[in-house]
């Protein structure tokens, strides 16, 4: 998935040059953690070899002593080599890898010492676990490899032993010897029926999770019954957001009166009028350009690289689409372009028949293109440095300009090959970034620069022929000329100067800070524009000034998600310190509200008078939902909270912590108390899901390394009890292992695939948001193998969560470095 570039400090217009290197290092990094797990794999097969081998001779001794006995195969006690393939070392017999953590949430595990446990003995009758090369993935070097005991990762905590634990082989269940349960293998996944004792058994990664059913469905259950996809669908409603911080010219108003922009892979066409948005969903990543052809209807966008789930790299691409229909009419340059696309423009003169593309490869290629037949007239090495805009001159369509980091250039297409001429400078300072350009009616190009200054080049030549010094204070991100002849330039000083034909300055106007420093400017209806801003508004407003936003979200990675009770409203918040809370019947924001701390989690009280926030630093906060006061402020621990979640009678609160604890609060007065009951602890790594029963007397959760524990919050006890645990009726199910939601794991996952679920309040619907951008629809219960999915797309980065309003009318997710926000309708 492609990140999202900063805002740059030094009055540049991008990070992307910097994203370059830091990608490689960060590749680079990941190539030495792998090389590291597999030293550790290697060592830990080796010891295990020699132990055995030490067994084997043990035996052979005492059987020599005692005289003859029936011999046992060795292949049944002896592993055999581990297989090295592409650099991978494939554990074979006994040799079970460890989870790591999943995206973003970093296990805080401190490295295990580096001796082997003891395995328990192995018999004959004991099935192994064979991984398919294909499917081998990373160990965590915070685990230990090889063995079937783990070692404690907390903060020097002890070894101890969670007899309670479903997630572990602690249970002393001998169920892994009957040799007649049904078994289904898939990549890193196996899946066991234990109907005698009423359990399914998954792996994830070689660790076993035992899942117990409720006694009612113990002797009906079949694991090889087939799962039916759910009757419902979804269809994308809304997205909240815009991306402005990295990307430029992506706002324009269609003669329909729809303002078209994009977010994540999703292009908005937006009706402010109307209040209706449509979407593109072509696109299968991040789209970073667009371009509205001459005609208005036709659209052309640019997406960068990707990686499909089943890890196909997905190349980047041009679409060219209509803007009515909303149908695909072309796909330019699979398998041509690099990295990603960075600038379109389709010609003006020529009936806009051809359309010129530079993407984001070393050498910033310029190609131009003949999109109707999808053929490429000319392609050119434009500058292994950045490039900001590219564009055809308005009336001789054999001319490009580009412009970038240190360059200006003049190109003129002749016979299929692109000539090139240097804007030159001469006695103007030469800037360090050219960050826009744009057309006079007379054939004049016009120039922004990061020193603040706008430059007039003479049509058809290479030379400075005016020059406005200090337009602005710092860098211009961009220039629009109006229909009328107006220019107006915007920048990082938040001004947006008009200018007239003879380049005076009109009027001039300040966009509050709240918005953000201007990235582009579109022409709108009548005398309005249309404005995007760095920290990812759309405005609509004059040249008067009086700015009111049509779109805002988030500008970092989102993660917390809580919905109200009984109202059609929702609450964001993440990296970017923000607290966001949206209606989702009018689509308005109806307050957000700045943080100290970034924000990691959210979960609204049953009355829906207040919401707890939780942070990355253990502080937490609760918010009084109308007046978005503050209630209270605690802390606990240091590290990020993941869950906050209030039991259903509203007298408890849950807090799931990364240092392995559930912190529990008794609440009173309608969510404006707290008081400390204690702390859950039991986990050997960091906590992921939290559910509560209906009764509110029972806690269920989930961990970084696939535990399941059972809880009595009111008194912070561990529930060992099978035969209490498996016919709690759960109020919710966000936790992601389960018997009641197993069958949402997909073939061949690491554990680490699945960020979040939810269950419909009406119990037929379960929904997954996973780490390849799409959200997921299963039937509930979905506790059948290989449960089949209605799957969407629309995120471009990891769905980090997913959850229903309370009438089941909306789902809403949330996508990680994509920062945006999609609401569904179920349909």
């Amino acid at each position: 998935m492609s990140d999202c570039e900063g805002l740059p400090t030094d009055d540049s217009a991008s990070a992307a040059s910097s994203m370059d290197v830091t990608d490689r290092i960060a590749s680079l990094e990941q190539r030495v953690q792998m090389q590291e797990d597999e030293i550790q794999l290697l060592k830990s097969a080796l010891a295990d070899v020699v132990r055995r081998l030490n067994v084997s001779e043990e035996q052979q001794a005492m059987g020599s002593r005692r005289g003859p006995t029936k011999a046992r195969p060795m292949i049944a006690t002896l592993p055999l080599r581990p297989t090295v393939n592409n650099g991978n070392v494939l554990p074979k017999k006994g040799t079970l890898p460890s989870p790591s953590g999943p995206g973003s949430r970093k296990d805080t595990s401190t490295p295990a010492n580096k001796s082997l446990s003891r395995l328990p003995s192995l018999s004959c009758s004991t099935r192994f676990l064979y991984l398919p090369l294909s499917t081998v993935r990373r160990t965590n070097s915070n685990e230990h490899v090889g063995t079937l005991t783990r070692k404690d990762s907390g903060e020097s905590k002890g070894n101890r032993t969670r007899a309670g634990s479903t997630g572990s082989n602690s249970s002393g269940k001998r169920s892994d010897s009957k040799q007649r349960d049904p078994v289904f293998n898939a990549g890193m996944r196996r899946v066991t029926h234990c109907k005698e004792e009423g359990y399914v058994r998954m792996y994830l990664k070689g660790r076993p999770i035992t899942m117990y059913m409720p006694k009612e469905q113990v002797d009906s259950y079949c694991l090889e019954a087939r799962a039916e996809l759910p009757s419902n669908k979804l269809k994308l409603d809304w997205v909240y957001g815009y991306r402005g911080r990295d990307c430029r010219s992506n706002l324009y108003l269609l003669p329909t009166g729809e303002t078209v922009y994009f977010l994540a892979s999703v292009v908005v066409l937006f009706n402010v009028d109307e209040q209706l948005q449509r979407h593109y969903t072509g696109h299968t990543d991040d789209i970073k350009c667009l371009a509205v052809h001459p005609d208005k209807i036709t659209i052309a966008t640019g997406q960068v690289a990707g990686t499909s789930s089943d890890g196909k790299q997905l190349a980047p691409h041009v679409r060219v689409w209509d803007s009515v229909s909303l149908n695909t009419l072309h796909v330019l340059g699979s398998g041509f372009f690099d990295r990603a696309l960075v600038c379109l423009a389709f010609s003006k003169s020529n009936g806009g028949n051809t359309l010129c593309v530079v993407d984001d490869s070393n050498d910033h290629v310029l190609s131009v293109w003949d999109w109707q037949r999808e053929d490429r007239l000319a392609e050119v090495k434009c500058s292994n440095e950045s490039v900001f805009a590219a564009d055809f001159h308005p009336t001789d369509s054999n001319i490009i300009v580009t412009c970038g980091k240190s360059h200006l250039y003049f190109w003129s297409l002749e016979k299929g090959t692109l000539v090139k001429k240097q804007g030159l400078f001469e006695k103007q300072e030469k800037p360090k970034f050219v960050l826009c350009v744009t057309f006079a009616e007379n054939g004049d190009a016009i120039t922004g620069d990061s020193s603040g200054n706008i430059l007039v080049w003479g049509k058809g030549t290479n030379r400075i022929s005016h020059v406005i010094p200090g337009a602005h204070e710092g860098s211009i991100f961009t220039l629009c000329m109006l229909r009328n002849g107006t220019l107006v330039s915007g920048g990082k000083d938040r001004r947006l100067v008009s200018w007239d034909s003879g380049y005076q300055q009109i009027q001039t106007v300040e966009v509050p800070e709240l918005f953000g420093p201007i990235r582009t400017i579109a022409e709108g209806r009548g005398e309005t524009v249309l404005i995007g801003t760095t920290k990812h508004f759309v405005l609509q407003g004059s040249l008067d000034g009086d700015f009111i936003p049509i779109t805002q979200g988030h500008t970092d990675e989102l993660w917390g998600l809580a919905v109200h009770p009984w109202k059609p409203q929702f609450l964001t918040c993440g990296f970017d310190r923000q607290v966001c809370l949206w209606d989702s019947s009018s689509h308005q924001l109806i307050w957000t509200k700045s943080m100290e701390d970034s924000a990691q989690s959210a979960g609204f009280h049953p009355s829906g008078a207040v919401v707890a926030i939780g942070t990355q630093t253990g502080r937490w906060l609760v918010l009084d939902t109308d007046s978005k006061d503050l209630v209270t402020v605690h802390t606990d621990g240091n590290e990020q909270l993941s869950v906050m979640s209030f039991g259903p009678d509203g007298n408890f609160l849950a807090i799931g912590s990364h240092d392995n604890y559930i912190y529990i609060y008794a609440v009173a007065e309608n969510g404006r108390k707290y008081s400390r009951v204690g702390k859950c602890s039991g986990h050997s790594s960091f906590i992921t899901h939290l559910d509560w029963s209906v009764d509110s007397q029972y806690l269920v959760s989930n961990s970084g390394d696939y535990e399941i524990l059972y809880w009595i919050p009111s008194v912070c006890k561990q529930v060992v009890s099978v035969e209490t645990t498996r016919d709690i009726e759960w109020a919710t199910y966000t936790c992601t292992l389960s018997f009641h939601v197993f069958g949402l794991w997909p073939d061949g996952s690491d554990g680490t695939d699945i960020n979040a679920a939810c269950r419909s309040n009406d119990k037929s619907l379960l929904v997954t948001g996973d780490d390849f951008g799409k959200v997921h629809l299963f039937s509930h219960p979905c506790s059948q193998f290989r449960a089949p999915s209605h799957v969407y797309g629309g995120h471009s980065s990891h769905v980090t969560n997913v959850s229903f309003l309370y009438d089941d009318s909306y789902l809403v997710s949330t996508g990680g470095k994509d920062m945006s926000v999609m609401q569904w309708r179920i349909v």
